[in-house]
């Protein structure tokens, strides 16, 4: 396969196909270096045209809610009220340092997560 910079979806497609076929060649021939190739070329492309936005910090609080199979009433437990859970779910009230800090470390959820504007 001649390389070149992936510009449309048939391009992709087709780079696809050949680094499936290629995938598990031999490290050192000439289809492992195409392969390393090939992966980045579909890596860029993919960054480029499947861009997958990070949660708001109230997303990422239910998710990991979820994951771990908590309530508002255990998360009120981290927070100090359940007042101030209801708050933060319908707005009311947004995230202080405090309740980044405790978040992020009992629920392990990233910081830069926390601390985005929602």
């Amino acid at each position: 396969m001649k390389l070149k910079i992936l510009k449309t979806k048939k391009d992709y497609l087709k780079a696809l196909e050949r680094f499936e076929e290629i995938f598990q060649a031999k490290p050192g021939s000439s289809e492992s270096d195409e392969a390393d190739v090939l992966s980045l070329l579909l890596k860029e492309y993919d960054e480029k045209h499947y861009v997958i936005h990070a949660p708001s910090p109230l997303e990422a609080i239910r998710y990991r809610m979820e994951q771990q199979g908590l309530t508002n009433r255990d998360l009120a437990a981290i927070l100090g009220y359940k007042s101030r859970v209801t708050d933060i779910f319908n707005k009311h009230r947004k995230l202080n340092l405090t309740m980044v800090r405790k978040l992020h470390s009992r629920l392990n959820i990233p910081l830069e997560t926390l601390v985005k504007e929602y």
